[in-house]
């Protein structure tokens, strides 16, 4: 029996390694507290509920905890980087008239004000998120 604990073992390890994304790691460490219960003699079952107890608690327990170490941050790439960012206004932003644009890192962006009020050409905004290809921006308290 101990051969079998140690063959489940090493596929839940190898699946483990394969994936890296904590999907089998608990049953590896469920198969050998099962393993250490077959060295001192317990029935079968009882390696069993072993097995299924040590995997389903270090599942519960350890899973919420090292998942902020295996995917710690998310980096924001393309659109999503631009939030947050300053810009210059180089065409007058008024969203009646569906006009405005913002220079944002070298590039000019067709933007809208978040509350619907006017701003004026030359005023330093910041944008608060992307609705299609517009930034929706606020005015900062910088002019350039």
């Amino acid at each position: 029996m101990e051969i079998l604990w140690i063959i489940l073992a090493a596929a839940f390890l190898c699946t483990e390694l394969a994936t890296v994304a904590l999907v089998s790691l608990w049953f590896v460490v469920g198969s050998l507290a099962a393993l250490v219960a077959c060295l001192l003699g317990a029935e079968l079952w009882l390696q069993v509920l072993i097995f299924g107890l040590v995997s389903m608690g270090m599942l519960l327990l350890l899973r919420p905890f090292l998942r902020r170490f295996v995917d710690p941050h998310k980096v924001r790439t393309n659109v999503d980087a631009v939030i947050g960012k300053e810009g210059v206004v180089t065409e007058a932003i008024d969203n009646l008239l569906a006009v405005g644009t913002v220079k944002l890192d070298g590039l000019p962006w067709t933007a809208r004000s978040e509350d619907g009020r006017d701003i004026p050409e030359g005023t330093v905004v910041s944008v608060r998120s992307v609705e299609g290809v517009k930034l929706i921006v606020v005015p900062t308290a910088k002019h350039i």
